[in-house]
């Protein structure tokens, strides 16, 4: 994206840390630290989206709800449109929630079963404008749900009474039902079919374009995030090792943490998918209690060596608009 356009949100050294009770029987044990995420940094634009993606455990949801101040930052910065969030007041945060909704990743277990679609889809216009008619309400409840897909007949039905993919679209109506400016999408397709995640990230890109959507959109799979993102950042261990557009990503990774997830993309052309070659990562993922010095992934690097033991790597630039945090690259 241009730099001469001014980021609507933007996300320096955010860190957020959790205690740990020590698993010893002694009650006067000291508690340990664990860095979910650790230093990430990066700009965002309206009407784009920033994919995430990275291993289970690298911090990606924990980043997400850190945005919003779900889990509050250890520290850091969040300025949204020219507002540092992390200290904001529990009122100030209200006035900037309606501007920032967030889909979670399990389409069923974030809808209230006790509620129907119309509840759940004006619970937002119920908190954020009191002053609206129930008249009102139910006409942009019944305009959000043809625009995600639903149907005005499926209005006073229960969450269980719908699919896994109808349930995405009820909390995707829930979001947008406010027109806020950014959506944070946390893995909101890894827990459907493929034909139903080609739906809803469809549904979402049309919908962004639509509206002009800056969003956010974590997963895990690298060929799902390549459809919709702009940018990608790929994340290990809380720390952000490459932030790079979607194309120069794809084409010319410069991280080897990066190299080996592209590397293990199928391909559906059987010839091109027997001759590839994978690059296996070696060992397990540290655990992120006791995290390697120096470079996070020095562990698993196959082009890891003394410098990374010592120095921490930055995301330094290595290309046009691509960052690594790799003293290789």
């Amino acid at each position: 994206m241009s730099d001469t356009r001014q980021p609507i949100l933007s996300v320096r050294d955010l860190k957020v840390q959790f205690n740990i009770k020590s698993d010893s029987a002694w009650p006067w044990s000291p508690s340990r630290s664990l860095k979910a995420v650790n230093g990430v940094s990066f700009d965002l634009y309206a009407g784009e989206t920033l994919g995430v993606v990275g291993e289970s455990g690298c911090g990606k949801s924990t980043l997400a709800r850190a945005l919003l101040n779900l889990n509050p930052a250890s520290s850091g910065s969040v300025v949204w449109q020219g507002q540092e969030m992390t200290t904001a007041s529990p009122a100030q945060w209200l006035s900037v929630r309606k501007d920032i909704q967030m889909i979670f990743q399990d389409p069923l277990a974030c809808l209230n079963p006790r509620m129907t679609v119309a509840q759940i889809i004006a619970e937002p216009l119920r908190t954020h404008h009191p002053e609206l008619s129930s008249d009102a309400v139910m006409l942009k409840v019944r305009a959000m749900m043809a625009r995600v897909g639903l149907t005005a007949q499926q209005i006073n039905r229960y969450p269980h009474e719908f699919s896994g993919g109808q349930c995405q679209r009820i909390g995707i109506a829930r979001a947008l039902i406010l027109e806020p400016k950014l959506i944070v999408c946390d893995e909101p397709v890894s827990a459907l079919d493929v034909s139903i995640q080609a739906q809803i990230i469809n549904l979402l890109k049309a919908l962004q374009k639509e509206m002009g959507l800056a969003l956010i959109f974590i997963a895990h799979d690298l060929a799902v995030v390549r459809h919709i993102s702009h940018r990608i950042m790929v994340m290990y261990l809380g720390r952000a090792m490459e932030l790079a557009p979607k194309q120069a990503l794809y084409s010319d990774p410069r991280h080897p943490y990066t190299q080996a997830l592209l590397s293990a993309i199928p391909i559906p052309d059987p010839d091109l998918e027997r001759n590839k070659v994978i690059q296996l990562l070696q060992g397990d993922l540290p655990s992120p209690m006791s995290p390697p010095s120096g470079c996070v992934f020095r562990t698993r690097c196959p082009k890891a060596h003394a410098q990374c033991t010592s120095e921490v790597p930055q995301l330094k630039s290595s290309g046009v608009a691509t960052l690594a945090a790799c003293h290789s690259a």
